[in-house]
């Protein structure tokens, strides 16, 4: 029997490959083709079907990478093909791998109206069906010349990331170009045979319908004239007909299958290119929801939407029909797929405000899911950010690719650091992109972890990363796994309907706390330097773009700027996607964005300097403007007053090299070496640096990962470290001591620096990084016995332990963190506080040397050097600053992390500028003041208790308030609002609780 089971299978692959499937087109006739290469980037549609092209031959090369050319394809239908289906087939030079990862294509009539895209799995255009003999075919194809980038094995630098060093080589061979006759009965016994071979396949070898199959296939297989396919198709198809009618069993698993086309923003392509792939996409899409009665189609992004909006009206004019006819749904309410790591607590918020807002003014409708199939583990923070924008549930599969702990649940609660609970589902078909094989839904019914509780999944399916969507061959597919025997079932679901339906079944399943940690790609934390400094200093920019408008607009009329501001959040949140932030583009991408940066950063200087002396006025004071959401110095949070006079810091050689750094809070010991040896904090008597360690060592590391160059770090990179010990030179400077070192083809210049009257001190570190696959790192070892650390996040802090007890602990060997990270003792903590970077380790290790005790290191990832997909990532000038702050409670943490990216600004004017609003406690912090973005010009505030714990506060209004009223994110009113008598507001937090207000000026 096995004998004969592995020879019914090999039959059937190759009659499948080398009989039938050839069949489906029988017959076929070449078209006349012409190209016009378009000279540099994409040009309007109207300009391209205007060009004259040139005639090409099939076989003939095209395309220089990224470039875009214009194909004309003309022909006739033959008159003896009357009544038959008729079809283009268009192979641009096509490889078998996923489509998005090579050369694309739209398809246009001369008209200009958009057809559908073409790629690898999709070459095919209808022309007739049926056709009536003698019909003129006439179609354009505007085809992009995207190089492929990756090859999976091995990863190899290519300059093909950017056009500047793309070249001019032709890419590709153009292939087939013909009108053919369609089969569709071959096509649909294709579909027969693929679906009963691949769950034959999945059956247990002496099951009973497994047998059933593989006998209905070998008969149907005998029906098949191998030298007549066509004209016995019909029969073959017949012998199937009893086996697909078997219906499933009862407690067979549900699958809801989600029309899918994950579009990476950006990745190995430019921005600008998927802006083309979406269009590619919506027209395939579109013109199946208008063929597939039951096709449902989720598209999440909307950016994406935006831009098929701005860039292809003739699309979105289908994409808004489909809508409107709720086939074509709006999936997760965010501006981008963002990661969810590094964005910080406003822009997460806003990444839903904007994305909830532009389907609700579109389409008028909400998303109850967030949909982030694809982005890198998730942060404690974002549960009550999704149900402050008005969501409940969550998707995600990224977490089935951990290396070390297999996640116990695919649906649960997911709590974060505030207690809100978010129902999550993790598909366990283990991808975002089905193609409805046998093995994809087998896989998904034995791997739900939740059998006996639960059993519906979802299974987002269609070509995915550089698009593609569902294609025909998946929806025929689902038609035969709606109700099959010993398969799950298969129907098309919106989002919406799955989760109504897996949150009803299991109401009580299981609870997560914490983040959800993804044990991969944990050097997306650090690849790509600039990238994500621009990204912080965006980030604080807004916040005091917006905080000094809205001062200046109540106080003194400036014109507050919407549109301005509206624009370049939008910009920032789609620069958070998960391959932008996350380092893991090409290099054209980060090229990109390291310009648009610097653009906004300007632009935003510009509303800042206008507000602030429209704040100050005219006058000769010295006033300094505070844009933290703490006093500091004397001066107000969100206010502006002359300086206090400040004190000074002694620095003093140390009779065996290095200087001494006093403020009379703080005595910093700085050797020979230029290293930190002693950070003593005077009031408590008590030694900031471990015994024989020393603080602001920077330390090198190799750095080739097994896979993933600019995603992954290994935990094998700290078998092997240099310490960078030898150095050029060490000088004195104003309050601090400046070092220079080399090492390897780099240099680095340290500014160490301790402030008057300041209880930290500051290093500012400029590497001019020119090293390949090397991890270069920043240690603070600290005197601190400490069994876990917090980390801030979005709207508060997250605790990690610094042990590794068990696989789910040592997995966590790289993390992320925001402003801070904090280690203490009871009553005394350090932290270690940072202007632009988020990857860090902390370990706790035990002294041997006679000197008992634990040191905790803090270690800052500061640079990486990997080669794919950008072979120059993070060669040239980096410039980084971070602070040791002793004696630091979690407060002292929170308030130094936002000073650091704060810092103040000096301007002359006529006197003191009172804040807007206040907070009475440090507890509360205040992350957004702003005007109301409906132009009424009522005060919304932002806030969240910051350290942990219950607090009662009071906001004060620097202005008349007529009415207080509690919203979401959205600016939407809340069923309960706290009290407010004149112009303060009556707080009462729970830990970590978000609020926002919106206050009626009167």
């Amino acid at each position: 029997m096995h004998d004969d089971r592995t020879l019914v299978e090999a039959r059937l692959k190759r009659v499948l490959d080398e009989r039938i499937r050839p069949a489906v087109y029988p017959e076929s006739v070449p078209l006349d083709v012409a190209v016009w290469h378009a000279p540099d980037e994409p040009v309007p549609v109207a300009e391209g079907l205007a060009a004259t092209p040139e005639p090409i031959e099939v076989g003939s090369r095209w395309g220089a990478p990224w470039g875009t050319s214009w194909f004309r394809v003309t022909g006739t239908v033959p008159e003896a093909w009357a009544g038959r289906t008729v079809e283009a087939l268009l192979d641009l030079g096509f490889d078998e791998n996923m489509p998005g990862f090579q050369c694309e294509g739209l398809v246009y009539r001369p008209d200009g109206t958009p057809v559908k895209g073409l790629n690898p799995r999709n070459q095919w255009v209808r022309v007739a069906a049926p056709a009536e003999g003698g019909e003129e075919v006439r179609l354009h194809i505007e085809a992009a010349s995207n190089p492929v980038i990756l090859d999976y094995h091995p990863f190899l630098p290519t300059q093909l990331g950017d056009k500047e060093t793309a070249g001019g080589e032709p890419q590709y061979t153009l292939a087939r170009m013909d009108l053919a006759v369609l089969d569709e009965e071959v096509w649909q016994l294709v579909v027969d045979l693929e679906v009963l071979g691949e769950l034959m396949a999945e059956l247990p070898v002496d099951s009973a319908r497994r047998w059933d199959l593989l006998r209905a296939v070998e008969r149907a297989l005998d029906a098949v004239d191998l030298q007549d396919v066509n004209g016995t198709a019909a029969a073959a198809r017949a012998r199937l007909t009893d086996v697909l009618a078997a219906p499933a069993v009862p407690s067979a698993h549900r699958v809801s299958a989600v029309g899918h086309a994950h579009i990476d923003s950006a990745w190995l392509w430019p921005l600008r290119e998927t802006v083309r792939k979406v269009a590619r996409t919506t027209s395939n899409m579109t013109a199946l929801v208008e063929d597939e009665p039951d096709f449902v189609f989720a598209m999440s992004q909307a950016q994406q939407w935006a831009w098929v909006k701005e860039h292809r009206p003739e699309v979105w004019a289908r994409v808004k029909k489909a809508v409107a006819d709720g086939r074509f749904v709006p999936a997760g309410g965010m501006w981008v797929e963002s990661d969810t790591n590094m964005p910080g607590s406003e822009a997460m918020a806003r990444q839903f405000v904007h994305g909830k807002r532009f389907f609700l003014d579109e389409f008028g409708i909400e998303n109850d899911e967030a949909w982030l199939p694809d982005t890198f583990g998730f942060a404690a923070g974002l549960p009550q950010i999704i149900k402050a924008a008005g969501s409940k549930w969550l998707l995600t599969q990224k977490i089935s690719w951990s290396q070390t702990n297999k996640f116990p649940h695919h649906t649960f609660w997911w709590e974060g650091i505030d207690g809100t609970r978010i129902f999550t589902h993790f598909p366990p078909v283990d991808t975002y992109n089905c193609s409805m094989k046998g093995s994809e839904i087998a896989h998904a019914a034995r791997n739900f972890k939740d059998k006996g509780r639960a059993r519906h999944s979802l299974a987002p399916t269609g070509w995915g990363d550089g698009g593609g969507g569902t294609t025909r061959e998946m929806i025929a597919k689902a038609a035969r796994l709606r109700d099959l025997e010993g398969s799950a079932t298969v129907v098309w679901e919106t989002p919406d309907a799955f989760f109504r339906k897996a949150e009803a079944e299991y109401p009580d399943a299981p609870v997560w706390v914490g983040e959800l940690y993804l044990e991969l790609h944990r050097a997306t934390l650090t690849s790509q330097a600039q990238t994500k400094q621009g990204n912080r200093r965006s980030e604080h920019l807004l916040r005091e773009a917006e905080l000094w408008a809205a001062t200046a607009a109540v106080r003194t009329g400036f014109p507050y700027p919407y549109e301005e501001l509206d624009r370049i959040w939008k910009t920032v949140l789609l620069h958070q996607f998960h391959d932008i932030l996350p380092g893991s583009s090409i290099a054209w991408v980060h090229r990109e964005a390291r310009a648009t940066y610097a653009r906004i950063a300007g632009e935003l200087e510009a509303i800042i300097d206008g507000a602030q002396r429209a704040l100050a006025g005219e006058g000769t004071a010295d006033l300094v403007f505070n844009a933290a959401p703490h006093d500091r110095a004397g001066v107000p949070a969100g206010g502006a007053r002359t300086p206090a006079t400040e004190g000074r810091t002694a620095v003093t050689p140390r009779p065996d090299g290095g200087f001494l750094l006093d403020n009379g809070l703080l005595r910093v010991e700085i050797d020979a070496r230029g290293l930190v040896v002693s950070a003593y904090d005077v009031e408590a008597d008590r030694e900031t640096v471990a015994p024989g360690g020393a603080a602001g060592l920077l330390q090198l590391h190799p750095d080739f990962p097994n896979m993933w160059d600019a995603w992954d770090v290994d935990a094998f990179y700290r078998h092997t470290v240099t310490d960078l010990t030898d150095v050029d030179e060490i000088t004195a400077v104003d309050g601090g001591v400046r070092i220079v070192r080399s090492f390897g083809d780099s240099r680095v210049t340290q500014r160490l620096t301790l402030a008057p009257g300041e209880r930290r001190v500051l290093f500012d570190t400029e590497v001019d990084w020119h090293e390949t696959e090397k991890f270069l790192k920043l240690a603070f070892p600290l005197d601190v016995h400490a069994e876990r650390y917090a980390s801030e996040t979005q709207f508060g802090h997250f605790h990690r332990p610094t042990h590794t007890n068990t696989s789910w602990e040592a997995a966590k060997f790289e993390a992320c963190n925001h402003r801070f990270v904090h280690v203490e003792e009871p009553g005394w903590g350090v932290a270690v506080v940072n202007d632009s970077t988020y990857g860090h380790d902390v370990t706790r290790t035990v002294r041997t040397d006679g000197d008992l005790g634990t040191t905790t290191t803090v270690r800052v990832s500061l640079l990486r050097a990997p080669r794919f997909p950008d072979p120059e990532t993070d060669q040239g000038v980096h410039r980084f600053r971070h602070a040791l702050v002793p004696g630091a409670g979690i407060g002292e943490a929170v308030r130094e992390g936002w000073r650091i990216n704060l810092p103040e600004r000096r301007l002359a004017g006529a006197g003191e500028v009172a804040p807007l609003v206040t907070v009475d406690r440090d507890a509360v912090v205040l992350t957004a003041v702003k005007l109301a973005d409906d132009g009424s010009g009522d005060v919304v505030v932002r806030l969240h208790e910051a350290h942990g714990g219950r607090v009662r506060a009071t906001l004060t209004a620097g202005f008349e308030v007529a009415g207080v009223t509690a919203t979401d994110l959205l600016e939407r009113p809340l069923p309960e609002s706290p009290s407010y008598e004149d112009r303060r507001v009556a707080l009462r937090l729970r830990p970590f609780e978000l609020v926002t207000l919106r206050l009626r000026r009167a």
